[in-house]
């Protein structure tokens, strides 16, 4: 049959071969009984001579726990696996024969060996929930990593961790694969609660852990040494080689499961925690799975599942509102669908109200006990917290999401980032936190509600309004200095240095300053929405200019104007009427570009009104300009040219040469408009040398597309593309896609006319596109041309 590793395995048909099998091994290793006891004593097992003597004279396969000591002591350690799915398949058999060449012995009763335990196969496995719906992602991604986990471990026990925040399920998840497979674990399950989170009791010991065990698989409790590890020792002794399914639920940390877990054999172990438990992954080889919240039909299905389908498809409106409230989390769906179902009356819209009303926070969310309490769930973490990091959960509840940076709650918490970091990395482990970035870090909603009750609790007002001080401050200054990258010559700030305890964030170039902007884009309105609760209009004014250039270059002109009506409230609060004259200025640039030109010709002038008031020639200019943007596209241009021959005017009296430039080239378009193209080419040509020699980079790209469009008029195509190409890369260099658009229009056309058609084509598909994607008023002037061009 060959063993130890050498020949063929081949499968026993009956015990009467499995028998003679195991004495033929024993005959091979050489070895006396007193031996084989000896060997198993050296690897931590129990193989009494007597007992390995009785064993081979039996009719009956032997226990695992003797058969794994027996094998190994022989040093078939290779096919262990194969001696027991050999003994598995025939266990079942009844009234085998008796060795014919061997005389018939009363088998020993247990007690005769202090240290036999019975052949006892544990269910402790509690029952797999009536309601799960849904994981199937999840579910197929356990049995794959097990599956890997099986072909890569050899002889080691298949090891994985599901992690995630209290409330989302990786119980109910371990449970229900656990069930789903039992008959793959055909030597029993154990299970424990390790309460690594509980907030009624203490963590269980390991060593608590291990004695349950022992009693579940049948051992002698007065055959038990009194030493820990000689318990864990004999645990593992008699589960090695069966295949079993253990289930480590809620588990503190690393340091509580190791003491459980098989040294060998072929077990699934299944751990589930809060905690990350990177220790088991890096020093154990753990497999791991964080399990994050439910997808949008699978918070339907449970819904479904708890309340019937007829009663959700009746309220589909009430469904959708329930669902986004929960925001994906199980155990909130389950007890609100569970007072939805004791209550068949109450209508769904009804309850969706209830959840709606801020003032109730989480008490909607009250399942009548600890186990259901959304509250309660979530303090079974925070109370696992260091002081620094509950104080870092709490303060959280204060930010206005979705999602933060490392500086911003550095701000919050008043604090270094190299102090903050590793509280993030402690509120991450244990999932009070999500990374959906390596950068970036988000409390679930309602884990940002629960933070706040707590703050509100226990953190002093004073402290909850010097941290929402802080955190405008990093915003606001944050802003401020990224905006400087993408508009270089703004008025001077005259902020001062950065109060005690607030971290600026200070882009390096132009592109790391649209990267933040992006990424902060949200965070940014609820930072300015934060300012104005926190009565701090100054700020929240100079919050709303710091957004606009991003706001331009990306095509947010809906969130530029809903900010610019809270920056010009804001100047009303102040009494200050330059401010408000910049917002006005400002709403009159966002309309324009959303094409709602009444609404912009408004806003500007009230702004010129304003500042001819106040005397000031620069912003009069400026606002100037901007009407005579809005008379362009209303169809004025001879208005148009007025307001920027006066903007011009006054520039030069005020000695402001960025400005020179801009009227030029505003000038230098408007006569194209109204075909004087030779003074276009010569107001533009000054235009663009005036913004090179300023290092006005992104208006040198709007002169050089005037410059375009002048020669394009002239039938001079050669030039006109030349001027639109450099136009191009210098406004894809800002991110300035409402430029690129409208450059891109003026392109097409002049390829177009000079005959390349598929360059046209292409052109323009690009600026469809873009202009699509923005949200651009002259997207379906775009289309138009591009179906021109199209092939018949």
């Amino acid at each position: 049959m060959g063993q130890g590793g050498e020949g063929r395995w081949r499968e026993p048909r009956d015990v009467a071969e499995f028998s003679a099998a195991l004495r033929a091994l024993r005959q091979r290793s050489g070895l006396t009984f007193r031996e084989l006891e000896r060997a198993a004593e050296r690897r931590g097992e129990v193989l009494p001579r007597s007992t390995a003597a009785e064993m081979l004279r039996r009719g009956t396969p032997p226990t695992p726990r003797l058969l794994t000591a027996f094998v190994r002591a022989c040093g078939d350690d290779a096919n262990l696996e194969r001696w027991h799915a050999a003994r598995a398949r025939l266990a079942d058999q009844a009234d085998r024969p008796e060795q014919p060449d061997e005389p018939e012995r009363p088998e020993p009763e247990a007690a005769s060996s202090p240290t036999a335990a019975p052949d006892r196969v544990p269910r402790q496995l509690p029952h797999a929930p009536a309601t799960f719906v849904g994981r199937d992602r999840e579910l197929t991604a356990l049995d794959r990593l097990l599956a890997e986990d099986a072909r890569d471990a050899g002889g080691s026990p298949r090891l994985l961790t599901i992690s995630g925040v209290g409330g989302v399920g990786k119980t109910w998840l371990a449970l229900r694969w656990g069930h789903r497979y039992r008959d793959r674990h055909p030597d029993g399950q154990l299970y424990v609660n390790l309460r690594g989170f509980d907030p009624s009791a203490e963590p269980v010991p390991p060593a608590a852990a291990v004695r349950g065990f022992l009693d579940a698989l049948g051992d002698d409790p007065l055959a038990l040494p009194p030493e820990p590890e000689a318990q864990a020792a004999r645990y593992r002794s008699l589960i090695a080689g069966r295949r079993m399914l253990i289930v480590l639920d809620n588990a503190a940390g690393a340091d509580q499961v190791r003491p459980l877990l098989p040294g060998s054999g072929a077990s699934t172990v299944i751990v589930t925690s809060r905690d990350r438990l990177t220790g088991l992954i890096a020093a154990d080889g753990a497999r791991a799975l964080p399990l994050g919240l439910l997808a949008e039909d699978e918070a339907r299905r449970l819904l479904d599942r708890h309340l019937g389908p007829e009663r959700t498809a009746a309220e589909p409106s009430a469904v959708d509102e329930i669902v986004s409230v929960c925001g994906g989390l199980p155990l909130a769906l389950a007890v609100v669908a569970a007072r939805a179902a004791t209550h068949p009356g109450l209508p769904l819209r009804a309850l969706a109200a209830e959840l709606r009303d801020a003032r109730l926070g989480l008490d909607a969310f009250d399942g009548g006990d600890t186990a259901t309490d959304v509250r309660a769930v979530f303090s079974w973490s925070y109370r696992a917290l260091s002081e620094d990091a509950a104080r870092l959960f709490r303060l959280l509840g204060l930010h206005p999401g979705p999602d933060l940076s490392l500086p911003a709650a550095a701000s919050l918490a008043g604090a270094p980032e190299h102090r903050v970091r590793p509280l993030l990395a402690e509120l991450t482990r244990v999932h009070l936190v999500d990374r959906p970035t390596p950068d970036r870090h988000a409390p679930h909603d309602l884990l940002r509600a629960y933070a706040r009750e707590l703050a509100d609790a226990v953190d002093p007002e004073a402290d909850r309004r010097a941290a929402r001080r802080r955190l405008v401050e990093h915003y606001l200054r944050s802003a401020e200095g990224a905006d400087r990258r993408l508009a270089p010559h703004p008025e001077p700030l005259g902020l001062g240095p950065a109060p005690s305890g607030v971290t600026v964030v200070e882009p390096a170039d132009r592109e790391a300053a649209l990267d933040w902007f992006t990424a902060e884009h949200p965070v940014l309105l609820g930072a300015l929405d934060l300012a104005v609760a926190a009565d701090a209009p100054a700020e929240a004014w100079r919050l709303a200019g710091a957004l606009e250039t991003f706001f331009d270059y990306r095509g947010h002109w809906h969130d530029w104007a809903a900010t610019q009506r809270i920056a010009l409230d804001a100047a009303g609060r102040l009494g200050d009427q330059g401010r408000a004259a910049d917002a006005h200025r400002s709403l009159g640039r966002a309309h324009t570009q959303m094409g709602r030109l009444e609404d912009g010709h408004r806003h500007f002038t009230e702004a010129l009104s304003r500042y001819r008031e106040l005397g000031d020639d620069v912003s009069e200019a400026d606002t100037r300009r901007g009407l005579g943007w809005v008379c362009d596209q209303l169809g004025r241009p001879r208005d148009a040219l007025d307001h920027n021959d006066r903007a011009l005017e006054l520039y030069r009296r005020a000695g402001h040469r960025p400005g020179q430039a801009m009227a030029l080239n505003n000038v230098g378009w408007l006569y194209v408009v109204l075909g004087d193209h030779r003074r276009a080419l010569d107001h533009c040509a000054q235009a663009v040398e005036l913004n090179r020699e300023l290092g006005e980079r992104h208006a040198e790209a709007g002169a050089l597309d005037s410059l375009g469009y002048a020669h394009h008029h002239l039938a001079q195509y050669t030039e006109a593309a030349r001027c639109f190409a450099r136009a191009l890369d210098l406004v894809r260099g800002f991110g300035d896609r409402y430029g690129e658009t409208e450059i891109l229009n003026h392109l097409g056309d002049t390829q177009l006319a000079a005959g390349d058609v598929d360059a046209a084509r292409r052109t323009r598909r690009t600026a469809v596109e873009i202009g699509g994607q923005i949200g651009h008023p002259a997207v379906e002037e775009l289309r138009a041309k591009l179906k021109e061009t199209d092939p018949e």
